[in-house]
């Protein structure tokens, strides 16, 4: 049975490679088709939407810095909706969670090492605080945690912007942000001439720690059993009010991680005066890895690269940046859709039979 069960789990795991692929591949073509419809220069653009983040070791390093935020919110997205909770916190707990770290490293004066981990961890707790919220208000009361979580996403803007830009503001800044960040607290570079900071490492820990959670752990199979069948689950004698609970918490801890990684890794200053998208971005990158956290990275980086693609091409040639809107549509449509190449799957199966026949 186990060794079935793992032939079967090979099919599907070929068979979602070859759809994203696919997928990626149709997405690239209709995207070189409209290029050539709306630029006098189509060459030009498509070098440089597909092979500009390669162009230099900097726009590479872009590329990967992206990478790194997409992969934790696209984790923390990925982790709730496993459990079939359609939390959109991460936004609000990204950005939260961000101004805390900012705030934490600027109201605690510690030593380094000992500071960027104190201000990353307060920031985490933000970041579960603003998703068990709507969690809480669903269990107690039945709201929508999309309607409630979108909405409380606004009054957890608010609030911490209140304070990055009353308390902590710096007045003799040229611009709206708080005072410099204490060095610290600020995560180091790791590679010359790029602003690819420690926080890497971090986020191949999140990864490693949230696969091992999901696919190793009891608590990992009630959240996936809950999300799937939460009637089947709760007679099967699993928690799923619990479940439900610490799957948001979980997620909103690792948005929360994620925007403190950002903070204390690429600014000087907390100056985001709104939110910054990253935790909706995370919905894509969770589709795009069909909520998988093995395949987050993946998804991540694709995504980050086409971005920094498109900055490139709207900048270089008369092709907007808009286009990656278009790629983005398009994949997350073919990806989503459970019927695209559904016929090949029952290929892969069938053949698969008829050779262990």
């Amino acid at each position: 049975m186990k060794e079935k069960a793992g032939k079967n789990l090979t099919i599907e795991t070929r068979f979602e490679i070859m759809r994203f692929s696919t997928a990626i591949l149709i997405a690239v073509l209709l995207s070189l088709v409209i290029i050539l419809l709306v630029s006098e220069e189509p060459l030009a653009a498509f070098r440089n939407l597909f092979l500009g983040p390669l162009s230099s070791w900097r726009r590479f390093g872009n590329v990967i810095e992206l990478a790194i935020t997409l992969t934790f919110t696209g984790l923390a997205v990925a982790v709730m909706f496993s459990a079939n909770q359609f939390n959109m916190g991460a936004e609000g707990g990204f950005y939260a969670a961000g101004a805390v770290a900012a705030m934490t490293a600027l109201a605690l004066p510690l030593p380094p090492v000992i500071h960027p981990v104190v201000a990353i961890l307060l920031g985490g707790i933000t970041g579960a605080v603003v998703c068990s919220v709507p969690a809480l208000l669903k269990q107690k009361w039945g709201a929508s945690e999309l309607v409630s979580s979108l909405m409380l996403n606004y009054v957890f803007f608010y609030f911490t912007r209140y304070f990055t830009n009353t308390v902590f503001k710096d007045p003799d800044c040229g611009y709206v942000a708080t005072y410099l960040l204490p060095v610290t607290a600020k995560l180091p570079r790791i590679i010359a001439g790029t602003r690819i900071h420690a926080g890497l490492f971090i986020v191949i820990f999140a990864v490693i720690l949230t696969v091992i959670f999901i696919r190793r752990t009891t608590w990992g199979y009630a959240l996936i059993q809950t999300g799937r069948n939460p009637g089947f689950a709760s007679y099967s004698g699993i928690n799923t009010p619990v479940v439900l609970l610490y799957s948001q918490l979980a997620g909103g801890f690792i948005a929360g991680v994620g925007g403190s990684v950002e903070v204390l890794g690429m600014y000087d200053r907390f100056q985001w005066q709104n939110m910054p998208g990253y935790g909706f971005d995370g919905i894509i990158v969770a589709i795009l890895a069909k909520n998988k956290p093995q395949f987050v990275p993946v998804a991540a980086f694709l995504l980050a690269y086409i971005r920094i693609g498109a900055d490139r091409m709207s900048s270089a040639t008369d092709v907007t940046s808009e286009m990656i809107a278009i790629i983005q549509g398009i994949i997350i449509m073919l990806v989503a859709a459970q019927a695209f190449m559904s016929h090949q799957r029952q290929k892969m199966l069938v053949k698969e039979v008829r050779n262990n026949g």
